[in-house]
């Protein structure tokens, strides 16, 4: 007999699979009827309207009717919403770091990370502050703007030294003139003080899925746990990065619930992570099937005219697609992706890959602390100098913008 939680996720994949009658456009995204929706009809007062507003009170089926919407209509509301807030011809670029690897309690059931699995994932102490920072030097030289570092903890607790080295780590990469994120585990109230006051901009902790079917991936962590860090984490002034896992064995119907949940916090993430699942032999997800490409687009699009001002990053599982299927998430409203060598335990695009995928796709990367402000040819080539200098420290092909 399938244990509940194991039963409870081959239920939600199953259901996963079957297709959602697709809503009458106008109906689903409040389009006016135009000479490309030829058979258009007068939205209902009660359709959601995605006009780009910032609004807190969507209802979960709302949500669900742009979910279920014909896909090139809901990516080109999204885009068009995109274009309102963001620049769509600009990039965020990241590099995560793991400062500390394994041996983590939880029994998150995709991490190969957790002590509970055996994986190719051996374990490390909290590594010292010189080699991360080297990483990060580096990383700033090759057009990274913001540098995260992840430790495989279930909370910093009484962690005190270590702590210490962390928040050494932060004011030193802060004062490189980068964004510096961290993601840690579950936080008190005062650790999130001490991450401000050592200049801390961003903090991860994702909810990974939605609130039904979070219990069939972690029991040793509540959804309520989860909120309680984003509230510490918003309460100090650090801005919120927080998303999920698709591929999990979820249905479309936990990716908009997790959509709807980010939604209704008082101020929405500055950050929404969109990972999409890499097996990892040895842990209980190792068998998953890789989630198909429309349903990342289909998510990215969903969670852009729910978050309109948030940023979308496209994290961890992009190397499984290809350079026009990322371009579709670009389209899509995704505005972040995390490059260079590693992304924790699994690989992602090297900077040179990336840029010059940028350049093939007219893009180029943000500014660290970024607001609004116009960019010029000058750092478009600045962008192309520093990938093609990395190329040729790094011993790869000269990428040319």
């Amino acid at each position: 007999m399938l244990p509940a939680t194991r039963a409870l996720r081959l239920t939600r994949a199953t259901r996963g699979l079957h297709t959602t009658p697709a809503r009458p456009l106008a109906s689903a995204l409040q389009l006016t009827p135009h000479s490309f929706t030829p058979h258009g009809s007068a939205p209902s007062p009660s359709s959601p309207s995605p006009d780009g507003t910032v609004r807190h009170d969507w209802a979960r089926s709302e949500i669900q009717q742009l979910y279920d919407a014909p896909l090139m209509e809901l990516v080109f509301r999204a885009a068009q919403v995109h274009r309102m807030h963001h620049d769509p011809t600009r990039v965020q670029l990241c590099t995560l770091m793991n400062i500390k690897t394994g041996g983590c309690s939880e029994d998150c059931s995709y991490c190969s990370q957790s002590s509970r699995y055996s994986t190719p994932t051996s374990a490390s102490k909290l590594l010292e502050l010189e080699p991360v920072l080297v990483e990060a030097r580096r990383a700033k030289e090759m057009g990274s703007t913001r540098f995260c570092m992840g430790a495989a903890w279930r909370d910093v607790g009484g962690r005190k030294r270590g702590f210490e080295r962390i928040l050494a780590m932060v004011r030193e990469i802060r004062g490189m003139g980068m964004e510096v994120c961290t993601t840690l585990g579950m936080l008190t109230p005062e650790q999130a003080r001490q991450l401000k006051d050592a200049g801390l901009t961003a903090y991860n902790h994702n909810l990974d899925t939605s609130r039904e079917f979070y219990p069939s991936v972690i029991t040793t962590r509540t959804y309520d746990d989860r909120l309680s860090t984003l509230q510490a984490v918003r309460d100090a002034g650090i801005s919120v990065c927080s998303g999920g896992i698709l591929g999990l064995g979820e249905a479309g119907e936990d990716r908009v619930g997790l959509i709807w949940e980010l939604s209704k916090l008082e101020e929405h993430p500055e950050s929404f992570p969109v990972n999409a699942l890499v097996p990892i032999e040895g842990t209980p997800l190792e068998g998953n099937e890789p989630v198909p490409i429309h349903d990342v687009v289909r998510t990215i699009a969903t969670a852009r005219l729910v978050l309109p001002k948030s940023i979308i990053r496209i994290a961890a599982g992009r190397t499984m697609f290809s350079e026009m299927e990322q371009g579709m998430c670009f389209m899509a409203g995704a505005n972040a992706i995390f490059t260079g060598e590693r992304m924790l335990t699994t690989p992602t695009n090297s900077w040179q890959t990336d840029g010059a995928m940028l350049s093939r796709l007219g893009l180029r990367g943000m500014r660290s602390f970024e607001d609004g402000e116009e960019v010029g040819q000058g750092e478009k080539k600045e962008w192309a100098e520093r990938v093609e200098v990395g190329g040729r420290l790094l011993g790869g092909e000269e990428v040319r913008a």
